[in-house]
């Protein structure tokens, strides 16, 4: 079975050989991995089941400005700190709920057709994803900060459906452009949650962002391909309106705030999970032997019958010793010998 059959066996719903995995990396993790290793091509090597390209307002560097960047939206960020991977936004360009002199960027046609013909040429046997990152809340707190923006969303409504209008257009461009090749899934990325409950709640989220979401999931839904949503933190609340609208799979899924086993009987046949091994407790703070026994449990419970891609539950971030990473690529590829129960 290719890598490619496997991943769409398993968002089907169907029990797989193994179970499908994809491990990705923050720079910083990355870098310690190529010492770890001794290879620079080590990630080449991981057996990884997905690729694909990814596009989330292609910041590009400021001439004599080192370390900053401006996305196509016009958002400067500073990269200069810690986060070397995304940033801190330097200046929030609508500084009060006022559309009047905002319109929709370019779409960068000929950038993003490049890294589709990359990803799918460079695709081997993998499961192709293309990506939109920032894909709608996250761009609008963006560009209004996300203090001001949870507050247009109680104060001022109609700013914010305004906003997510120009935003969702521009989305469906994109991903017009991505389903013009040869990828299995749309995959967006937005993180809404938090350890409990959603950032904005329930009932805002249902009101602003459902209906844009809506949009964007059909167009994908409608070209046949499967739809994946990138969302950090507790949405359980928000599940069945997910699976109404038409996502297949929720990466990332993190054992720490829920019952994994109890959400995985709930959604079965209904909603995949992509993830589930998490960065947050068990990869910074294991053992290698303890992160093993644990990881496999995880692919045990939510693996079974399906429904599961299995691989951390965000980028590894830099805080996660080698012999941890090391150690969790050793159980993804000797998955034949270990088995899912």
């Amino acid at each position: 079975m290719t890598k490619r059959a496997r991943v769409i066996e398993a968002l089907n719903h169907k029990q797989t050989d193994i179970v499908p995995y994809s491990v990705d990396f923050t720079q910083a993790a990355y870098e310690k991995m190529v010492e770890y290793y001794k290879d620079t091509d080590f990630a080449s090597k991981i057996g990884n089941h997905i690729s694909g390209c990814y596009y989330s307002g292609d910041p590009t560097p400021i001439p004599g400005k080192e370390g900053y960047f401006k996305d196509d939206f016009g958002v400067v960020w500073n990269r200069t700190g810690a986060d070397k991977d995304i940033g801190v936004v330097e200046e929030y360009l609508l500084p009060k709920p006022d559309l009047s002199a905002f319109k929709l960027p370019h779409v960068p046609e000929e950038s993003i057709r490049k890294r589709c013909e990359d990803a799918i040429a460079n695709a081997g046997d993998t499961f192709r994803a293309a990506s939109l990152g920032f894909s709608l809340f996250e761009r609008a707190w963006t560009l209004t900060g996300m203090e001001a923006l949870l507050v247009y969303m109680v104060i001022d409504p109609d700013f914010v459906t305004g906003l997510l209008d120009i935003i969702t257009d521009f989305n469906l461009k994109v991903v017009e452009i991505f389903m013009e090749y040869d990828f299995d899934c749309i995959y967006y990325g937005d993180d809404w949650g938090q350890q409990q409950g959603l950032i904005m709640g329930p009932d805002l989220w249902r009101k602003l962002i459902k209906p844009q979401l809506a949009k964007m999931y059909k167009i994908v839904k409608d070209r046949g391909l499967f739809v994946a949503q990138h969302s950090c933190g507790d949405i359980q609340e928000i599940y069945p309106d997910l699976v109404e609208i038409g996502l297949d799979a929720h990466q990332t899924f993190q054992p720490e705030l829920f019952d994994i086993r109890a959400i995985k009987d709930m959604y079965k046949g209904q909603l995949a999970f992509w993830g589930g091994i998490s960065t947050q407790r068990l990869l910074p703070f294991e053992s290698p032997e303890g992160l093993k026994k644990k990881a496999k449990e995880i692919i045990a419970i939510v693996g079974k019958g399906g429904g599961f891609i299995a691989g951390p539950t965000h980028s590894i971030p830099g805080d996660v010793p080698a012999e941890n990473i090391a150690a969790l690529i050793e159980l993804f590829q000797g998955q034949k010998i270990c088995g899912v129960a």
